[in-house]
């Protein structure tokens, strides 16, 4: 390869690089959005989709209310929920465009060697987040739906963080005998991003059935260690009806306690094996590039955690429950993160770039 197709190449990954991170960025915005637009109960601020009682924006004039009510007579326009409906579509459609573009310019610059079947697939997956979000308002909130919406932010975040890596693919090499404890450290790191997402899917149920508020107080559910009558039966029930409208929720009291006490062990859990594992890789990686990133995962998880215990301490506070969500993304991220970095000194070494050559050599994938 010439001098000219290598500094071509490595301006398209630059490029790529810098808008995969906005891209990323911006989703935590969407994320964020989304949780606050289902903690104001704004989920069926708009009953159609994509627009507003058929409107581009929440009616406002007397007249576009009027039509609005006369269109969807049982849901009259409420422009506080209204608002935050719309707020986060334009976003999520902002996001889509993004994406979208950062797919076109893969396949232009396909012969530069940038990845392509990600961002494809990126696109694709957006697609998919975009059915879900109308589904969330044509079937009223379901809670299937609304779960795998809330699922389907965090992947397409992580899918995002996983391109801007691939595309920046800057390794600093550890020595060899820490290479090697680290990779038989590699699977445990799995099995904590296995618990990270399986306890995201559980705050997503949690939110989807309104179980946030069902045990009250701290550290006992109802002043009991172990409620009496949960129904996890009734409470993890994936076959509810399609139907009813779900604002506020239609389980029982003893279904929603199931499901915020496993949300509980599910945080027990991850904070009790994130805490030995991330003792064992600072012993590994201390003195080395990686300890930052162990110090940035504990520190998501003690932040993550706190904001827990503050939101039933003080009652689902808005700020609080937001936070909540967004540092949910920032734990996942990190540990994807750290596995990235960890696969990354087990390969092979990257010789540090002069000033007229790239480092970035990904093949298109």
């Amino acid at each position: 390869m010439d001098q000219h197709s290598m500094n071509r190449q490595g301006q398209a990954h630059r490029v790529m690089a810098r808008w995969a991170l906005i891209a990323a960025l911006f989703t935590v915005v969407v994320v964020m959005l989304g949780a606050w637009t289902r903690l104001v109960d704004a989920g069926l601020g708009c009953p159609d989709w994509p627009g507003c009682y058929g409107f581009l924006t929440v009616p406002q004039s007397e007249s576009s209310i009027a039509t609005a009510n006369a269109r969807f007579p049982e849901s009259p326009v409420d422009a506080s929920k209204g608002w935050p409906e719309m707020i986060h579509r334009y976003a999520a459609g902002t996001l889509g465009l993004i994406v979208f573009g950062l797919a076109g310019y893969a396949v232009r610059r396909r012969r530069e060697g940038v990845p392509v079947k990600l961002p494809l697939f990126i696109a694709g997956f957006i697609v998919l987040q975009g059915l879900f979000g109308m589904w969330t308002v044509t079937l009223q909130l379901w809670p299937k739906v609304v779960a795998l919406h809330l699922l389907g932010g965090f992947t397409t975040l992580s899918l995002l963080t996983l391109l801007t890596l691939r595309l920046r693919g800057r390794h600093r090499p550890l020595p060899p005998d820490r290479e090697s404890a680290l990779a038989r450290l590699r699977p445990w790191l799995y099995g904590g991003l296995a618990l990270v997402i399986l306890q995201i899917a559980l705050g997503a149920w949690t939110a989807a059935n309104y179980a946030a508020v069902a045990c009250p107080d701290l550290p006992t559910c109802q002043g009991q260690w172990w409620p009496e009558n949960m129904d996890f039966r009734h409470g993890f029930d994936l076959l509810q009806t399609i139907g009813p409208n779900y604002l506020g929720g239609q389980l029982t009291a003893d279904g929603r306690v199931a499901i915020h006490v496993s949300h509980r062990l599910g945080a027990i859990i991850v904070l009790v094996y994130f805490s030995a594992l991330l003792l064992a890789l600072w012993r590994q990686v201390r003195h080395t590039p990686l300890q930052s990133m162990v110090l940035l995962t504990a520190a998501a998880l003690v932040v993550q955690i706190v904001l827990g215990l503050a939101n039933v301490a003080f009652h689902i506070p808005l700020s609080v429950a937001v936070a909540h969500n967004a540092m949910g993304a920032g734990l996942l991220l990190t540990v994807i993160h750290m596995l990235w970095r960890v696969h990354g000194t087990a390969r092979q070494p990257v010789a540090e770039p002069d000033k007229t050559t790239t480092n970035h050599h990904e093949v298109p994938a």
